[in-house]
């Protein structure tokens, strides 16, 4: 059985792990260059009941907490005027909660704990057929090719392998802009002390600044704003592709002008930014989407079900990976039917995690967000005991 793999994401990476583990061999196609090709993004927190769950499925518990950062998890919530609103702290040295561990090291992780031949670099996925025979062709960038017998599409928001099973359609639901402040505690100590060792959001109406520590010692800022929120005359001509919008997003000046009135201690964080800031669309698949059973192909990840990122898509995408390569090892000479026992119990699990993720993105860029926010991350008082 010759399983491929689109994607060396961390749900790609995870599933060519655990079916490792299982002596059953896939070929990772990635359309990076190397692993360093390009940065990785900020940090995740990983669940408990999910991508944690994945790692020890993968055998990786052990090195993912030498990696990880249960300070991470520190968490605190301000208003446009720099008052604190939640302010949440871990246990410290705890890992019972979600640690912190940076997108670019848990890659790392999982990359060494491949047979090297694993990961085929600079293979972009094109197209795919099924051929007449059973399995798939699959075409790559730059003219390359290659057969297999099982395709799994970890490819992302963009999945070239979705297609072949469904074609639901992705929808903006926010534009996020993101900038990188270099070595903080040295050259921006202040915003060092203000971002602390986690997690960082400052909520105002229908717009958020957020911001992360890293272990490096870089702090990753993100901006998000809804996807309308252009007024007329930064709209480009109608002959100019919708994405030229975003054009509008990649000055500091402009988007300061979208803080103004906010402390300038936290719209510093803007202003500190190593390089012009760099806007991308938020897209999501409508909640609820599935497909109809077609042999030999299924998707994890964002290619399955890309939602809001609130903090379930690594990990649910991680714990896809799990649960198929262990549908794969208990049925490898029918691998149609784990694969259908895979997707039926991925579509009741994801249901209600797509529902809660478009619930919050919502909630986070309403005219009520702080009050919102605040609701939901303060622990409700227990009920009191009935009577006898």
């Amino acid at each position: 059985m010759r399983i491929a793999i689109a994607g060396g994401g961390l749900g790609g990476l995870t599933l060519a792990r655990i079916l490792h583990l299982h002596g059953i061999g896939a070929v990772v196609y990635e359309r990076e260059a190397s692993r360093s090709a390009r940065s990785q993004g900020g940090s995740l927190d990983l669940h408990p009941e999910s991508g944690q769950q994945a790692l020890a499925d993968a055998g990786l518990a052990g090195r993912f907490r030498s990696a990880a950062r249960p300070e991470g998890e520190e968490h605190r919530i301000l208003d446009p005027a720099g008052r604190v609103l939640v302010h949440h702290r871990p246990q410290p040295g705890s890992f019972s909660g979600r640690p912190e561990i940076d997108r670019s090291v848990l890659r790392d992780l999982l990359l060494d704990s491949l047979p090297g031949d694993t990961v085929v670099w600079r293979h972009r996925l094109v197209a795919a057929a099924p051929r007449p025979g059973g399995g798939f062709g699959l075409t790559f960038d730059g003219g390359h090719s290659a057969d297999c017998d099982v395709l799994i599409g970890a490819d992302g928001a963009r999945s070239v392998v979705r297609s072949l099973l469904t074609d639901a359609p992705l929808s903006c639901v926010a534009t996020l802009v993101e900038l990188s402040i270099g070595d903080a505690d040295r050259r921006h100590p202040d915003l060092a002390e203000l971002v602390g060792p986690g997690n960082l959001w400052c909520i105002g109406e229908r717009r958020i600044l957020a911001a992360q520590r890293l272990s490096d010692g870089s702090i990753r800022v993100g901006i998000s704003l809804p996807a309308n929120d252009l007024s007329a005359n930064e709209l480009p001509p109608n002959d100019r592709p919708v994405d030229d919008r975003l054009d509008a997003y990649r000055s500091k000046r402009a988007l300061l002008e979208r803080f103004d009135g906010w402390d300038p201690g936290l719209t510093a964080l803007i202003e500190a930014g190593d390089g012009p800031p760099v806007p991308r669309r938020i897209e999501a698949m409508p909640t609820g989407t599935r497909w109809a059973h077609r042999p030999g192909v299924t998707l994890i990840g964002d290619a399955a079900h890309l939602m809001p990122p609130v903090g379930e898509g690594a990990n649910q995408a991680m714990l896809d990976a799990a649960e198929l390569a262990a549908a794969l090892a208990a049925q490898p000479a029918d691998p149609g039917a784990a694969i259908r026992a895979y997707e039926e119990a991925m579509f009741a699990r994801i249901h209600p995690i797509a529902e809660m993720s478009a619930r919050v993105q919502a909630m986070m860029l309403s005219p009520t967000a702080a009050d919102d926010i605040v609701r939901f991350f303060t622990p409700r008082p227990a009920e009191p005991a009935a009577a006898d």
